[in-house]
């Protein structure tokens, strides 16, 4: 059941994507170094409550889906964080994949976060989906979908 709600997410995810196809456009395909370097600059500026980055890095369109099922959008994630509900101290991944499809890369990986969350500490082992965009202004975080590894 997790897998199918898993897969069903990642589907509803990437049909928000706009098609640069479809507008008449192309890209140039995302390479697995371009991905894993935008992944790097997201951790760090979650890391570093870089907000002004996240901005940037984050699609207008992003759908993150916690472990837990909590659903967040861009503004509903970033706050979370400025607001200090949320707080990263550690992220790290390992056991990575990264798929190129065009203009979208999708990375799979075990990700290993120790993060303050409501003021308690959490260790949090997880399998996660990232999917990132390229657009005319660089690669575009737009999906997260993760679960907790028992």
């Amino acid at each position: 059941m997790r897998l199918i709600l898993s897969a069903l997410g990642v589907l509803f995810a990437l049909s928000f994507l706009p098609s640069a196809h479809a507008a008449g456009g192309a890209c140039n395909p995302v390479s697995r170094e371009e991905a894993l370097k935008a992944e790097d600059a997201r951790y760090a500026a979650q890391l570093g409550n870089d907000f002004a980055a996240m901005d940037k890095l984050f699609s207008p369109e992003l759908v993150y889906i916690h472990s837990n099922a909590e659903l967040d959008s861009k503004a509903s994630f970033i706050e979370s964080m400025h607001s200090g509900a949320v707080k990263y101290k550690a992220m790290r991944r390992s056991d990575v994949t990264v798929r190129n499809f065009g203009c979208i890369a999708i990375i799979n990986g075990i990700g290993n976060y120790d993060v303050l969350f409501k003021g308690n500490d959490l260790k949090v082992a997880l399998r996660f989906t990232s999917i990132w965009q390229k657009t005319n202004d660089g690669l575009q975080f737009v999906s997260w979908q993760s679960t907790r590894i028992p």
